[in-house]
């Protein structure tokens, strides 16, 4: 665990509010809306006024079965969850087909790194963990991605991801920060990766088509 997610710990408690939300989201793998704030008004604006360029993404289908369990404080990780190989197989290649992401460990705790190259432009510093790392593959196929904050809350509320404890807790600067849980279907696989591709478009500015690495 990094000094940095200690320090945090330390200094901020999780109050009953937010382990009643923790639970109602573990808890929860409906169609019912989920509401975190994302800082993004009604009328398109940030909390202070200004506009928010949301990109236009593929609609999240919603996910089927069970929510896996995760645990809900640090290290934020799943529970009983075992991976697919040929489906992880399958992650790795596409994931680390996209020109500018490089496979490198994770600056938390080793996990394989989504790397960004010194050629590929940073829009949103906000959305990259440490260094140029913007997520990390855990070694169960879940993963840990920043997504634009509106984004992660559909990814939430269609049960495709889960919001990390400092998301949840509004640490600053770790709003839509996420986990992916582990597909367990070439299916589930498309949705997962239309998400890290969401991700990456978010982080650098562009606009890249999941379907084109598949």
């Amino acid at each position: 665990m990094s000094l940095l997610s200690i320090n945090i710990l330390r200094n901020r408690g999780i109050n009953r509010l937010i382990l009643l939300l923790i639970f109602l989201v573990v808890n929860s793998c409906s169609t019912d809306n989920f509401k975190i704030d994302d800082g993004i008004g009604d009328d398109g604006t940030g909390d202070d006024g200004i506009e928010v360029n949301v990109t236009t993404t593929v609609k999240l289908s919603q996910r089927p079965g069970v929510r896996p369990e995760t645990t809900t404080g640090i290290p934020h990780v799943q529970i009983g969850v075992e991976l697919v190989p040929e489906v992880h197989e399958e992650l790795f290649r596409r994931v680390y087909s996209i020109a500018g992401i490089e496979n490198r460990p994770s600056v938390i705790a080793g996990w394989e790194a989504l790397w960004l190259t010194d050629q590929v432009t940073v829009s949103v510093p906000n959305a990259l963990i440490d260094g140029r790392e913007f997520g990390h593959i855990h070694d169960d196929g879940s993963l840990h991605i920043f997504l634009e904050p509106t984004r992660a809350a559909e990814a939430v509320e269609t049960c495709w991801a889960i919001f990390h404890p400092f998301a949840l807790q509004q640490v600053d600067r770790w709003n839509g920060f996420v986990m992916l849980y582990t597909p367990q279907s070439i299916e589930e696989l498309n949705v997962t990766f239309q998400l890290i591709v969401d991700a990456y478009n978010h982080v650098t500015g562009q606009n890249l088509l999941a379907t084109d690495y598949y």
